[in-house]
């Protein structure tokens, strides 16, 4: 949502203009959300933390008694908003962002964030520095953002699940407010995760100060955009990637697409264009590399939906590129995840000799099935990795 979408009466008068527009369509639970968040950015006019000190945690933190000075910190809730993909929590997120008179805030992509958090303790411990650095990681973001708001608020891998509870303690000990989007209950997060009792700290931590509220029960605004259109297009060219810019740029509200890093098993593999939830890759960056299918995995869980230009006409010598495509759509097919392409040809005829023209066949099937309008209705299938 551009800055264009601000109205001075605050986010609710601004998603009424937008229905008003024709940009959106009336939505009973999306404007109880606004409404939800309204009530946030009123709260947050003006905000400045108040951090807590050591002397005041236990019963009188919980009552925002600050370090025995005798103020009230009145550090407000967040909120948590999740249901299926494609219910407009990224245009909420926008709204309240936008709207929140707060000096220092942040938007960032919650897997992005946790990189950056795991490189900066990769580094204090490779520097020497003794004891714990998520604390004063946790200071370093509080010093800059007050108000944090997290896009695809997920938990998928064993160092983010144990780190978050220190993390996140120590953000809301500096009274950062912490609003996010997701697909799953905050309950629900790292769900069948490896020693999750060891990350249920987090949840009641969590629980505290954010609140948590279901966007669900009316239409998919990502299916929406992308009625009436191909999702498969022949051949590759001008058109055709007019066409998939088009597509990322309706899948994700007009987000500046930037390079994203996933991690897997120590390894690291780079989405060159995402943004809410959304990947755009070339033929060669998604096949041509040794990825396997941990990291096509990986992908699905990060991203709902992915965009591949330029899937050529493979032979006989292209095996390896023809069984990672194979790997990939496999993968987005158990998760649901949307695939828009350009290719030289109809899926059938994509891959027709060579070693694994047999499997070959599933995928070009499935590729085919994906661009169903069915297909696409079906919720983005999460998973633990």
């Amino acid at each position: 949502m551009s800055n264009s979408h601000i109205h001075p009466d605050g986010p609710v008068a601004a998603l009424k203009a937008m229905v008003a527009s024709g940009e959106m369509r009336p939505d009973p639970m999306q404007l109880k959300a606004a409404e939800r968040l309204e009530a946030l950015t009123d709260r947050l006019k003006g905000y400045k933390p108040q951090p807590k000190h050591k002397k005041s945690s236990g019963f009188l933190a919980r009552l925002g008694l600050n370090g025995g000075s005798g103020d009230v910190q009145a550090t407000p809730k967040g909120l948590y908003v999740y249901g299926p993909v494609g219910r407009g929590k990224s245009m909420l997120m926008d709204l309240v962002f936008d709207h929140a008179d707060v000096a220092r805030k942040r938007r960032v992509h919650f897997h992005a964030f946790m990189q950056d958090v795991q490189k900066l303790a990769h580094a204090r411990r490779q520097s020497g520095k003794d004891g714990d650095p998520i604390p004063a990681i946790a200071k370093e973001v509080a010093d800059t953002a007050w108000l944090l708001a997290f896009d695809e608020f997920q938990v998928d891998n064993i160092a983010d699940a144990m780190t978050l509870g220190r993390l996140f303690e120590g953000l809301f000990d500096q009274g950062v407010v912490v609003v996010a989007t997701s697909n799953a209950a905050s309950t629900e997060l790292y769900k069948d995760g490896l020693q999750r009792d060891r990350f249920l700290p987090f949840l009641d931590i969590f629980a505290e100060h954010v609140e948590v509220m279901e966007l669900d029960g009316g239409a998919d605004y990502r299916l929406d955009r992308l009625k009436g259109q191909s999702v498969y297009h022949v051949p590759p060219g001008p058109e055709a990637e007019a066409a998939l810019a088009k597509a990322f740029a309706d899948l994700t509200d007009d987000a500046p697409p930037e390079p994203l890093e996933i991690k897997v098993r120590g390894r690291k593999i780079e989405a060159p264009k995402a943004a809410r939830g959304v990947a755009w890759f070339t033929f060669e960056e998604l096949c041509k590399r040794p990825y396997g299918p941990a990291d096509y995995l990986a992908m699905t869980e990060v991203f709902h939906t992915l965009i591949i230009s330029g899937i050529p006409v493979m032979k006989p010598d292209d095996r390896n590129e023809a069984r990672r495509l194979v790997t990939c759509i496999d993968a987005c097919y158990e998760h649901k995840v949307n695939v828009i392409c350009s290719a030289e040809a109809k899926p059938d005829d994509l891959y027709v000799k060579g070693i694994g023209e047999f499997e070959f066949r599933r995928c070009a099937s499935r590729l085919i099935e994906m661009q169903a309008e069915d297909y696409m209705r079906i919720p983005h299938v999460h998973g633990v990795i």
